[in-house]
This record gives C-alpha cells, sequence and structure tokens, in this order.
C-alpha cells in the first residue's frame, strides 16, 4: 500500500469523529487534504469547520463546506489534522506546512484532537523531522544562535529562493540535529524566547487520539 493509499484510509477513518451538526476545526497538509475529501460526503450534516490555513479554508470552500473564522465559535468537539512526528505519548512536531501557530490555535480551541498519520511519522523521540519555528523576522538571527547553543541547526525557510512568509506574515525556521526527549519543558523553552510566535512542537496541545495509517489498515492509538 502506497502512502497515498495511507493517508486516505486515515482521513477516511477521521469521519467517525466528527459529530453531527458540529463545526469541526480542520489542520493543513497532505493527510488533512484526504480527510477534507471525505468531509465533503458529509457536508450537509455538519454546520461547517474552522480552518487553521488559507490553503485549507480554499480547499473546503471549492467543495462547498462553511469555514467560520475562529473567533465566531466558542469552541470545538474535535480537531482533526496530521503531522510531521508524533511519539508515543501524543506529542507532536507540527509545521511542515508552515501553518503551525493557527494550527496550535485551534488545537487549542478543541476538546479532542485526533492526529492522522501514516506509519512514517510514528516516532520513539522527537528530532529526526526539522523543528519548524514561527519567528519575527527581526529576531530569527538571534534565535538560530539561542538553537546553536542547544545544539541545533536553524535554517531559514524559503520559497522560490526567498524567505517563505507565513499566514501572519512571520518567518519559519527549520531547526535539526535537536532529540527532543521532554517535549513539553522544551515547548516551554523556546515559546519565551522574545521573537518566537510559535514552536512546532505540540506537547500542550497534544494528540488525544492518533490514527495510524499501516498496510494492515488503520490502528487507533489513544493517549
Amino acid at each position: 500500500m502506497t502512502q497515498d493509499e495511507l493517508k486516505t484510509l486515515v482521513g477516511q477513518a477521521a469521519l467517525y469523529y466528527v459529530e453531527a451538526g458540529s463545526i469541526v476545526g480542520v489542520g493543513t497538509g497532505s493527510t488533512v487534504n484526504k480527510f477534507i475529501d471525505a468531509l465533503a460526503a458529509m457536508k450537509d450534516r455538519i454546520a461547517g469547520a474552522v480552518s487553521s490555513s488559507e490553503a485549507s479554508t480554499e480547499r473546503l470552500q471549492a467543495l462547498g463546506i462553511r469555514v467560520f473564522d475562529a473567533t465566531e465559535v466558542d469552541e470545538l468537539a474535535v480537531y482533526i489534522d496530521g503531522a510531521d512526528e508524533i511519539d508515543h505519548a501524543g506529542y507532536m512536531i507540527k509545521g511542515g506546512g508552515a501553518a503551525l501557530t493557527r494550527e496550535k490555535i485551534v488545537a487549542a480551541q478543541s476538546r479532542q484532537f485526533v492526529c492522522i498519520v501514516d506509519e512514517s511519522k510514528y516516532v520513539a523521540t522527537l528530532g529526526r523531522y526539522p523543528l519548524p519555528v514561527e519567528v519575527i523576522p527581526m529576531a530569527a538571527r538571534r534565535i538560530a544562535r539561542q538553537f546553536a547553543a542547544l545544539g541545533g541547526t536553524a535554517t531559514l525557510r524559503l520559497k522560490d529562493g526567498v524567505p517563505l512568509v507565513t499566514d501572519n506574515g512571520q518567518q519559519i525556521l527549520d531547526v535539526t540535529g535537536l532529540k527532543i526527549s521532554h517535549p513539553l519543558g522544551f515547548e516551554s523553552q523556546v515559546s519565551q524566547w522574545p521573537g518566537v510566535v510559535t514552536v512546532g512542537v505540540f506537547a500542550f496541545q497534544k494528540a488525544n487520539i492518533c490514527l495510524l495509517g499501516t498496510p494492515d489498515g488503520v490502528k487507533t492509538l489513544t493517549f
């Protein structure tokens, strides 16, 4: 079974956690796109969605699903999103699609976080995947030096040869060389650095459930 087929499998499986009549929190990325496509089949049974990115908003609207602004909704029953890595406790690295700030906001607004990934994203310790950190541009070089002091190498993310600009008008540093064995402490530490908008460790907003796509089908992990 290909990786694309595994993504389709978990995207469809996530429909089980969508409550009729509810507003669904929707993340960003290639696996989430599979969920959005599956969600279109039940669009008449939900009130709509809150999206974590402009890209997901466009895809939802193109399929006829109403998108609410996060400020219009007090609480979401469930947030469905992927991850770049997820560990045995449900802690994640996210932000490969540069939407980590809005993803973390929508996750915090939701009672339940259902993470949908293929089995290649399931790791013993976070850090193999480059850690995305959204930063205010004037602080980027200093923050890179702070990561260097921790043993990491921070690289400014580029798009078409120029610094990528997020939906929030900021930049992304991708940090390699880290082994994040204490995600809660790490997220707390980096979040306090002046100029950090959001660090891509999702420990305080960790997954409650992970739908893991494997060649043997979808495995449900509960944290």
